[in-house]
């Protein structure tokens, strides 16, 4: 940890040592002006028709405006993956639009190489949300430290098993996340894991969802990236780190009474909360402005009463009958037990303790679903009749939960909220109305077809319409994963690139509010993120980026990224050292861009 950590330190400090490398001082000069470049032309200006470049970077005449030529291969590269690799307008031209389109639109028919597969067969993404709450949540560790004794020494054990047990977990899902986004050949599948992850945010700096977020992603956002609506809302509103986020999991009728063995009154179940109710339409289906009115939103919260986490994964046990509640406690005791056993004989148990706590507890003696992690609690649901947007919703328990998702999903203002929200990620910060109507009749007529709304998007004349291209602006996420393509590099140790993530403002899995991180310009175009970008670029333009490996020797290769290219930039390109051209490509205002 500590090594990583000096490491995340060094990146962070990289460009204003004064004792770097007199190479490295030019570099960072250099970049230093084409910032004054970004500045002056503050990043709004249209990106020209690269022309007059050099035999060092490449000289063609500009290609005619067709979805076969370069440019517009470029163009189509940059919103359908996280950034263009040396070679792959190439092998799209080959192959084809079409036929390169059809294949991204069905990611299973791409293979995935093993080592791809390999990053992500770890525990936070592998394990049961009920599973990685009995081997790591609080109860594993508390138990862990109470076989230890309750000394100020202890205490701080406990603390370090803490903040090593979590950042592991992190380390895990996020190692796997950018290292996909960097090197999966299914980028759709990709770009569209981080626009719904997005869509339906939720943030492992709360709580619980520290030990659930990377699984979220995996079973709730991935496997439904490409498919129906509907499914992929139905997935996200039953995870636990949803219910825990959004708070649902507390979401309980009024006149519920809890069991006389509670002493502590209702506890965390104190009655009605509105707080997923209301995201859920605003952000995750209908939009703020989808007809629906506070009264819907009380409505909805009252259909989602009872829909929780298991009890004793999450829920607490201050919710079961006394005999399960007395067998549970012995055999927590039991557990105890064995662990001063294990310390009087000298041993001090780390992971090992947290392992058999999972043993003592499995995920088929806990209620609910196991795979979501999810709970539905009848005693806490609310009978009665409600009306939500209009339609009539009797009382009959967990059903009429998918009878909400069934009608919000299939409503036109999610058919519309949804066609915008991808308008806006792959064409432009203000799509054209025309296509969010093609879309939203797509959306409508297939019953909410991922994969067939994006078609519709990529192959409508606004797509390909030549005012959007290199129109949008890169989040320091899509700059960092861009940046890793363009010079074909791997991670070998990820704290790094998550230092510069979060000094960028966009820690990866950490965006507190739950409409997710922007996309837009005026989100992420500031001075301090210029500067940390040519910071990042100079150190990966140099391969001396602490963690990661640039594979690129042509210095020339790295321009293919550039959909397009100033002749100002082609100039200050040309007249840089060989060296120095990764690094001032990647700090160019057109590599800002996509």
């Amino acid at each position: 940890m500590k090594v990583r950590q000096q490491n995340a330190l060094n990146l962070a400090n990289l460009c204003s040592r004064r004792h770097k490398q007199n190479q490295t001082k030019v570099a960072y000069f250099a970049l230093a002006i084409m910032f004054g470049l970004v500045a002056q032309n503050s990043m709004l200006v249209a990106q020209v028709q690269a022309r007059g470049k050099s035999a060092s970077i490449r000289s063609e005449r500009p290609a005619p405006p067709t979805k076969k030529s370069r440019e517009s291969v470029a163009h189509l590269l940059n919103r359908v993956t996280f950034g263009i690799r040396p070679g792959d307008i190439e092998k799209v031209q080959s192959v084809g639009v079409e036929r390169y389109l059809k294949e991204q639109l069905s990611p299973d028919s791409i293979a995935i190489p093993d080592s791809i597969q390999k990053v992500a067969q770890v525990p936070a993404l592998t394990e049961n949300p009920v599973n990685l709450f009995l081997h790591y949540g609080k109860p594993a560790l508390k138990a862990l430290a109470k076989g230890e004794g309750n000394t100020e020494a202890d205490k701080k054990a406990l603390g370090k098993v803490v903040r090593e047990t979590y950042g592991k977990i992190y380390q895990e899902a996020a190692q796997a996340h950018l290292t996909r986004a960097v090197d999966s050949p299914r980028q759709l599948e990709e770009v569209m894991t981080d626009f719904w992850f997005n869509h339906f945010n939720v943030s492992s700096d709360k709580g619980l969802d520290h030990i659930w977020v990377g699984q979220y992603e995996e079973t709730a956002i991935r496997p439904y990236a490409l498919g129906r609506f509907r499914d992929l809302l139905g997935a996200t509103a039953h995870h636990a780190a949803m219910l825990f986020y959004l708070d649902n999991w507390q979401n309980t009728a009024q006149d519920f009474r809890p069991a006389a063995l509670n002493t502590k009154g209702k506890g965390r179940f104190k009655g009605i909360n509105e707080n997923y109710a209301r995201e859920l339409m605003e952000l995750h289906t209908l939009g703020v402005d989808g007809g629906y009115t506070q009264k819907d939103v009380q409505e909805l919260a009252r259909v989602l009463t009872g829909l929780g986490l298991p009890l004793g994964a999450g829920g607490g046990f201050a919710m079961r009958n006394p005999q399960e509640r007395r067998l549970m406690m012995a055999q927590r005791d039991q557990f105890k037990g064995a662990q001063n056993g294990l310390n009087q004989a000298g041993f001090r148990p780390r992971q090992p303790g947290i392992r058999t706590y999972g043993e003592a507890f499995s995920d088929s003696s806990i209620p609910g679903d196991a795979k979501s992690g999810s709970y539905f609690d009848a005693r806490r649901h609310d009978p009665g009749t409600k009306v939500v947007i209009g339609q009539t919703i009797s009382g009959k328990g967990e059903a009429e939960i998918e009878q909400v998702l069934d009608i919000l999903a299939r409503h036109p203002s999610t058919a519309r909220h949804i066609s915008y929200k991808l308008a806006q990620y792959f064409v432009a910060d203000k799509p054209p109305e025309s296509l969010v109507k093609k879309m939203a009749a797509t959306f409508t007529g297939t019953d909410g077809q991922i994969s067939q709304v994006l078609g519709t998007l990529f192959e409508s004349e606004e797509f390909w319409n030549p005012q959007y291209r290199n129109a949008k602006f890169k989040s320091p996420y899509r700059y960092v994963v861009s940046s890793l393509r363009a010079t074909d590099a791997t991670i070998i140790d990820v704290m790094p690139v998550l230092a510069f993530l979060k000094q960028s403002g966009q820690p990866l899995y950490k965006c507190l509010t739950p409409d997710g991180y922007k996309n837009t310009q005026e989100a992420w175009l500031n001075p301090d993120s210029l500067i940390n970008r040519l910071n990042f670029a100079t150190a990966l333009g140099a391969n001396r980026l602490p963690g990661v490996r640039a594979q690129i020797n042509n210095q020339g290769d790295i321009t293919d990224s550039l959909a397009t290219v100033s002749e100002r930039t082609v100039s200050a390109i040309e007249q840089a050292q060989p060296q120095l051209r990764q690094s001032l490509v990647l700090g160019s205002p057109e590599f800002m861009m996509y």
